[in-house]
This record gives structure tokens, C-alpha cells and sequence, in this order.
């Protein structure tokens, strides 16, 4: 099915990953509303989309505030008659540990990431909803929001947000036949590629090739154009029986992420005490793990020693 007469805006989506949804929606059809902080930057996107024969315009504003969300939807209608879908991918990074991160690292993280999302799709299920539109809403989560990663307190407090209000707002829309899911990307980004992890990846992606297996199917680490095709998909008609899901996707590897749920439950007549717990606290073998660990790389993947 393809995206023909549908309207879709991407916030955040001059450059990367987000680039990428905007470009890959309006391969199948969509018009499509760009979104970025940097005129410059949102044209030549808008540009990317146009000169291929698609639609496109640009709305140069910083998300989070509710101003933002209504000129992204104003837009949509206004240079396209509609709105059908919208991804909510527009974000920043400050990274720090807890004790150097500062009042404004995190508020400016949260106000990006989690309030842009909360007031974009709050304007879009609006519209939606007085128009009768069985709209697709797609939140951008990440691997640090589902696991937690160092010095990324403000960043995984966003993500995993977005995942649950995800769910919750599936509960909300159900009955006017809006979806939203949340998708969980792997890919090479400006961050990862600071990482000498992913060294090798990201040099062959630069140079045009595929990165190696290792990446892709191990790891299920890839480009941005390998998350993309997922986008389309859940913005489509075909989707319309998908609703509160988490779905990863990474180079060859797509994943279904559970909800979390109770993994082991322990009873004790009148309840669980503070002696009782010091004498015997019942999960001790079988604590959770935080954070992703990742294989040891191949010898041949390994990244060149830094010069000296």
C-alpha cells in the first residue's frame, strides 16, 4: 500500500535519522512537512524531497514548545489540506554524569525530547480526532530509554517517557483508530560515530560500502536507511492493526520489544518486613542487568590505535 494523498510530518528532520523518515515517506507518496532549528539546513532537505519529485516545506522552529506543534500542524494543512501522520523524532544531546550534569543539561533534553512529544502529538490527535482522521503516530524512542546507558541521565529519562506515554496514548486513541508506536532506531548517527566501537561501520558506510555482518547482524547496527523502510511501514494502512508496540530496528535485525512485566513473585504471611528482608531478600539471584553489553569485536573490526 502505498503512502499516496497522505501528509506526514517528521519533526527534526533535516539531517539524519530523521532525514532519512522524511525522505523514505515521501518515496511512497506522502507530502511531507520538514522540520529543523537551521534554515539552511531544512531547505536542503526540503530540496532532497522535491528535486526526486516529492513534496515537501520546511518549518524552521525548535520543538517543544506548543507554539512549534501547532505551526507543524498549521503547515501540513495549509500547504497540503491534511494531516495523516507524524513522527516525533526531533532531539538533543548533553551528555554528562549526574554529578557534572547541570539544571539546563537535563531541562533542555527533556524539554526536546519528551515535552516536543507530548506537544506534537497532543496538537496531532487533536486534528485527528475533529476530522475523523485515523491518523498514524510514530515516537522515537532509543536502546538507552529501554536499558539505560552512562552519563545519559537526561537522555534515558526522555526516551523511556516516550514509551510510556506511547502505551498510554494507545489506550486514549484506540476508539478513533489512531495507532502509535514507538520505534526503537540503531543506527549510525553523529554520536555513534564519535564511538571507536563502531569505527569500522561507520568507515565503510562513508565510503559506500556495507558495513560489515559483525554490525548488521550481530549487533543489528546499521544506517539510517535501515530504519526507515519501518517508519513508512507503521505510517501506512497496512500497520493499522499495530498499536503500543516498541519496535527496534538496526541493520538487518528488526525486534520486538516486550512491555515490562513482573518476572518472579515471592509471597511471605504479613508481608515483607525489614528483618524478614535481611534474613532473606528473594531475588538475589536473579537480578536484572542495566545497560547494553556488547560482544568483543572481531580482531579484523577492531579500530586502528590512535596516533600519538
Amino acid at each position: 500500500m502505498s503512502l499516496e494523498g497522505k501528509v506526514a510530518i517528521v519533526s527534526g528532520s533535516g539531517r539524519g535519522l530523521g532525514l532519512s523518515y522524511a525522505q523514505e515517506l515521501a518515496r511512497q507518496g506522502a507530502a511531507v512537512v520538514i522540520n529543523d532549528v537551521d534554515a539552511g539546513v531544512a531547505a536542503e532537505a526540503v530540496e532532497s524531497i522535491t528535486a526526486a519529485g516529492g513534496k515537501a516545506v520546511a518549518v524552521v522552529a525548535p520543538v517543544g514548545s506548543t507554539e512549534t506543534a501547532k505551526a507543524l500542524v498549521a503547515a501540513a494543512v495549509q500547504n497540503f489540506g491534511r494531516l495523516d501522520i507524524l513522527v516525533t523524532n526531533a532531539g538533543v544531546l548533553r551528555d554528562k554524569s549526574i554529578l557534572k550534569m547541570t539544571d539546563e543539561d537535563f531541562d533542555l533534553v527533556i524539554n526536546v525530547h519528551l515535552r516536543g512529544t507530548f506537544t506534537c502529538v497532543r496538537e496531532a490527535y487533536a486534528y485527528f480526532k475533529e476530522n475523523g482522521i485515523a491518523g498514524r503516530i510514530i515516537a522515537i524512542g532509543s536502546p538507552t530509554g529501554q536499558r539505560g546507558n552512562f552519563g545519559q541521565t537526561n537522555y534515558a529519562a526522555a526516551k523511556s517517557g516516550i514509551v510510556g506515554m506511547v502505551r498510554t496514548w494507545a489506550l486514549e486513541m484506540k476508539r478513533a483508530g489512531v495507532t502509535v508506536n514507538a520505534v526503537i532506531p540503531v543506527a549510525a548517527t553523529a554520536m555513534t560515530k564519535t564511538v571507536p566501537y563502531f569505527a569500522k561501520a561507520v568507515e565503510a558506510e562513508e565510503r559506500g560500502e556495507a558495513m560489515p555482518d559483525f554490525f548488521r547482524k550481530t549487533l543489528g547496527f546499521g544506517t539510517s536507511d535501515d530504519v526507515a523502510g519501518l517508519i513508512a511501514f507503521l505510517a501506512s494502512d497496512a500497520a493499522g492493526n499495530i498499536n503500543g508496540q516498541a519496535i527496534g530496528a538496526g541493520g538487518d535485525r528488526l525486534q520486538l520489544w516486550s512491555h515490562p512485566e513482573a518476572i518472579e513473585s515471592e509471597f511471605n504471611d504479613g508481608g515483607w518486613d525489614y528483618a524478614t528482608l535481611q534474613e532473606r531478600f528473594p531475588f538475589a539471584g536473579n537480578l536484572q542487568s542495566v545497560g547494553e553489553n556488547f560482544p568483543e569485536l572481531p580482531a579484523e573490526l577492531q579500530p586502528e590505535p590512535a596516533a600519538k
